[in-house]
């Protein structure tokens, strides 16, 4: 099991938390933690993503069509 310290919301403070023994196989890089204070549990969600331009994400969108009232 791996170790860090984290801000527990249950606790109120920077407590050590842990990563359980994985199924997944994340091992140490398990994205579950544990407060080991509380028993609370986190999830760590990384991931990567492109960042798009605002002009190409206006050439996506279709058109608007507008009606008078």
């Amino acid at each position: 099991m791996s170790e860090r310290e984290l801000y527990c919301d249950t606790c109120e403070g920077v407590e050590p938390f842990e990563a359980p023994p994985c199924a997944d196989g994340h091992d140490a890089d398990c994205p579950e933690l544990v407060c080991t204070g509380c028993g609370a549990a986190v999830l760590i969600a990384t991931f990567a993503f492109r960042p798009t331009r605002l002009a190409d994400r206006r050439r996506r969108r279709p058109p608007a069509h507008r009606r008078a009232a």
